[in-house]
């Protein structure tokens, strides 16, 4: 497998936001970001920096993941954290790595917990295939070819100055 780039799927994925919701992300009525725990947190913490948002959510998806019996809560996690109303808004779900879609689903499961929103539309960093739910994303920074038996994991790298970079690496599935 090729070397993937994430900061190079970050900037096409930051430019694709900015065409598809322009000046309606934000704002008491706008589109709102919340990013799943751990690497769509990430993104969305990036994103709404770049972008001169406010704030973003978070969305913790352990409680509704369907294996969540062979895997449990991970003491890292921090919970679910909204810093907006649900019901009614347009929401950005943000995302590192788009696979089955199974996590998705558990994302949407979760911000239904708080409220029925008006839309949800996905943007991930990496789009891998090997869907097994009709999952799809507006804004993908670009497909990656990874063996099914790998895990592609994002890692955040501080450079120092306070900025972060994304960084990929494969890992055997552990399933």
């Amino acid at each position: 497998m090729s070397s993937i780039d994430a900061e190079v799927l970050y900037r096409a994925l930051l430019d694709q936001i900015r065409a598809a919701y322009g000046d309606q992300l934000g704002g008491a009525e706008g589109a709102v970001l919340a990013g799943i725990h751990s690497g769509g947190a990430w993104l969305a913490e990036r994103l709404a920096r770049d972008l001169k948002l406010a704030s973003f959510g978070v969305v913790n998806v352990a409680l509704h993941r369907d294996d969540y019996a062979k895997k449990g809560l991970h003491s890292q996690a921090s919970p679910t954290s909204l810093p907006f109303a649900v019901d009614g808004r347009r929401i950005v779900l943000v995302d590192d790595v788009l696979y089955t879609g199974r996590t998705i689903r558990a994302a949407l499961n979760e911000l239904y917990d708080y409220g029925r929103p008006a839309s949800v539309e996905l943007a991930v960093l990496a789009d891998r295939g090997g869907r097994e739910l009709p999952v799809a994303a507006r804004c993908v920074g670009g497909m990656v070819d990874v063996p099914a038996d790998a895990t592609l994991v994002l890692a955040r790298e501080d450079d120092g100055a306070g900025r972060t970079r994304f960084v990929f690496h494969t890992e055997a599935r552990a399933d």
